[in-house]
């Protein structure tokens, strides 16, 4: 199978958005997703550019996708966040996600960051097992804090 790996433009949007919304589905939070289009366009193409995609395609179809985006470490400095790769189920074990995090990697590394560090469901072992392959440590002592979007509100308004 032949593939290349590009940098995404406005027109790939739609498509890594149902990509998004294959990994909910995967993930078991099949109405989590509240992105559209125009939010990844305005994401990955307007000023400020918050975000960076990368997709992988196959006979001119894109079947995998890395979002990535700059952080700061108060302890190491620049640091890349992988939001998410995902892969079509159909497609996975054929080298797209090896693919995917390598251009990650070489993004990275590029910009000089200290770090690359993503998160991964602790049920998915294949992908905790991928990561671990290619040298990750995966952190199984840490939780992952979020407000949502009501969360946020209702700090606010007790403030």
């Amino acid at each position: 199978m032949t593939f290349s790996i590009r940098e995404a433009t406005k027109k790939d949007m739609p498509r890594v958005l149902e990509l998004i919304n294959e990994l909910a589905v995967f993930e078991k939070e099949p109405d989590a997703v509240e992105v559209t289009v125009e939010d990844l366009q305005k994401g990955a193409f307007e000023n400020p550019k918050q975000f960076v995609c990368f997709v992988a395609e196959c006979e001119a179809y894109i079947e995998g996708i890395a979002l990535v985006y700059n952080r700061f470490s108060t302890w190491k400095g620049s640091v890349l966040h992988l939001e998410d790769l995902i892969v079509s189920q159909n497609k996975r074990g054929t080298g797209l996600g090896t693919a995917l995090l390598d251009e990650v990697v070489r993004y990275g590394h590029n910009l000089g960051v200290r770090r690359i560090c993503w998160e991964v469901i602790d049920w998915n072992e294949p992908a905790i097992k991928f990561y671990e392959k290619k040298g990750a440590n995966v952190k199984r002592d840490w939780d992952i804090v979020h407000l949502n979007e009501n969360a946020i509100k209702n700090y606010i308004s007790n403030i």
